[in-house]
C-alpha cells in the first residue's frame, strides 16, 4: 500500500506563483514520483454543505465570483471556533469541470481536501489566542502531514513536519511586515511540537539551530529541485527569440534581467543604481509584482534628475529606449524565454533561504550575478559572479564584466548548467527519501538521473 502524505495548499492557492508555491508544487510531484499517495489540503472559500458537484465547481471558480460572508459577528464566531467540530471535506475531481487552465498551478495530487478559510481563520485565531490549532484527520489519517510553511496548524493522527524556508523576519527584520514577536513565538512553538523541521539550505539550518535553539538532529536540509517544463526550457531558440522580440521588442542577448518580488529583501534599489553607474548601453528588465516598500526600491525610476533613457539607431533611424523597464507580470511560458534571452540575470538579494530564481536562470544557460551572502554561495558555487549586495561599486563592476566579457559569459553559461544539475529532481528525491525514512515512511526515489552534461567547450576555438 502506498504511504499517504498530505501537504498544505496555503501558497498553492495564489493566483501568481511565489518561491514557496513552487516549492510545494515540486514537492508534490517528487512525492508522487516516489510512490506516495499525495493529498493536498486547501483553505478555499468552499462550503462543506455544498453537494459534490457544486463543491467541485466552487473550488475551481474565480474567488471574486463567490458569495462572501458580510456579517462580522459570524466571521468572528467562526474564527473563535476554529478547530472545534471541523471536518475536512473532499473535493471531487470528476472531469465534469474543465480545469485545463489550472494545469500550471495545480500540484500533483491523488485527492484534494478543503476546510473553508482555514488558513485565514487559524492565523487570526493565533493572533488572539497564541495557540496552534489541532485539525481532525480524514479517516484513516495520513502517515505524514507536511506543512510547506510555518502555519499555526497540526493534523491529528499524523506525523507533522514543517518547512521553514528561512528566518528572514528575525535576521533582516526591516525587510518584512511580519509581527516579529508573534513570528518568533510561532516558530518556537512549532519547533517544540513538530515531529521534524525541514529547511532548504545549510544557511537556513544554521539559523534555525542558532536563533531558535533547535536540536540539530531535528532539522534536516533537503535543498530544493530546479524543475522547468521541458517544453519551455528546450523550446527551439528561434521560436524563443521570436517571442522575446515580438512580445517585448527586445533583442536576444542584448538586455539584463531581474525577476522576483519588488521588496526590500531583493535589493532592487541598489541594483538599479549599480546598473545605471555601469554605463551599459543595454536595458535592464525588471519583472515582478510591487510589494511592500517597492516605492523606495524603485525611486530611481521616477527621479526627474536621473536620465532614464538613451537613443539607439535601429533600421536606419534613431529611437529612444528606457534604460530600466518594469514589467508587473509576464506569463510563465514567456518568462522562460525572456530569461533564456537575457545577457545575464542579476539577483543581488540581501538574504535568501535558497534562491530558486538564480538556479532557474543557470539551468537555462543564462549567466548570473548574485550575492556573496546568505545561502547564495552554497547554491551557486563558482558558477556565478558573486558580489557583496550592500556594495554598489562591486555590483557595478560585476555588471561591467558580464557586459563586456563574452568568454566569461560563455563559461558561466556552461558552469551554471552543471551546477543546476546538482539540484536535479533525482537528487532531491534521494534527500526526501532519507528524510521520510527517518520518520518511518519508506519511499523509493523514482526519477532517473539526468543525462551527463558535456565538457566545457573550447571558448577560444569557438
Amino acid at each position: 500500500m502506498r504511504p499517504r502524505i498530505m501537504i498544505d495548499g496555503f501558497n498553492l492557492a495564489l493566483e501568481q506563483g511565489t518561491g514557496v508555491s513552487t516549492y510545494a508544487r515540486n514537492l508534490s510531484y517528487r512525492l508522487g514520483g516516489m510512490g506516495a499517495q499525495v493529498e493536498v489540503l486547501y483553505g478555499r472559500a468552499v462550503s462543506a454543505k455544498l453537494r459534490p458537484l457544486m463543491r467541485e465547481v466552487a473550488f475551481f471558480d474565480d474567488p471574486a465570483q463567490r458569495l462572501v460572508e458580510t456579517t462580522g459577528f459570524r466571521r468572528l464566531r467562526r474564527m473563535l471556533l476554529t478547530g472545534l467540530g471541523e471536518k475536512l471535506v473532499e473535493i471531487p475531481v470528476t472531469g465534469q469541470v474543465v480545469i485545463n487552465g489550472f494545469a500550471n498551478r495545480l500540484p500533483h495530487f491523488d485527492r484534494l481536501w478543503n476546510l473553508e478559510d482555514i488558513f485565514t481563520r487559524s492565523h487570526n485565531n493565533y493572533k488572539l489566542r497564541k495557540r496552534v490549532i489541532q485539525l481532525p484527520s480524514p479517516s484513516p489519517a495520513p502517515a505524514v502531514m507536511h506543512w510547506t510553511y510555518p502555519l499555526p496548524l497540526r493534523l491529528r493522527g499524523a506525523r507533522n513536519i514543517y518547512t521553514m524556508h528561512d528566518l528572514v523576519p528575525l535576521r533582516l527584520p526591516f525587510t518584512t511586515l511580519d509581527h516579529k514577536r508573534r513570528y518568533l513565538r510561532l516558530c518556537t512553538q512549532l519547533l517544540e511540537s513538530a515531529d521534524h523541521i525541514v529547511t532548504v539550505s545549510e544557511t537556513s539550518r544554521r539559523d534555525i539551530i542558532n536563533l531558535l535553539g533547535a536540536d540539530p538532529e531535528k532539522v534536516t536540509n533537503t535543498y530544493q529541485s530546479v524543475e522547468l517544463p521541458p517544453g519551455l526550457a528546450n523550446k527551439p531558440e528561434a521560436l524563443a527569440r521570436d517571442e522575446v522580440a515580438g512580445s517585448f521588442g527586445l533583442e536576444w542577448g542584448n538586455y539584463f534581467m531581474f525577476f522576483g518580488a519588488i521588496e526590500p529583501k531583493k535589493n532592487v534599489g541598489r541594483l538599479i543604481e549599480a546598473f545605471l553607474a555601469s554605463g551599459s548601453d543595454k536595458q535592464l528588465i525588471l519583472v515582478g509584482k510591487q510589494a511592500w516598500k517597492s516605492d523606495q526600491e524603485l525611486k530611481f525610476l521616477f527621479d526627474e534628475h536621473i536620465n532614464m533613457s538613451f537613443s539607439v539607431e535601429e533600421n536606419g533611424r534613431r529611437i529612444t529606449r528606457r534604460r530600466v523597464v518594469l514589467l508587473d507580470y509576464v506569463p510563465f511560458r514567456l518568462l522562460v524565454s525572456l530569461i533564456r534571452g537575457a545577457r545575464a540575470v542579476l539577483f543581488p538579494s540581501l538574504y535568501e533561504g535558497f534562491g530558486l530564481p538564480v538556479l532557474e536562470a543557470m539551468s537555462l544557460g543564462t549567466p548570473v550575478l548574485t550575492s556573496s551572502t546568505s545561502s547564495m554561495p552554497e547554491v551557486v558555487g563558482d558558477a556565478a559572479v558573486r558580489v557583496d549586495p550592500y556594495d554598489v561599486r562591486a555590483m557595478t563592476e560585476g555588471i561591467r564584466a558580464l557586459d563586456a566579457d563574452e568568454e566569461l559569459r560563455g563559461h558561466l553559461s556552461w558552469a551554471g548548467r552543471r551546477r543546476a544539475a546538482v539540484f536535479s529532481a533525482a537528487a532531491y528525491e534521494r534527500r526526501l527519501a532519507e528524510l521520510y525514512g527517518r520518520l518511518g515512511v519508506p519511499l523509493e526515489p523514482g526519477t532517473p538521473e539526468p543525462v551527463p552534461l558535456p565538457a566545457e567547450p573550447d571558448l577560444e576555438a569557438g
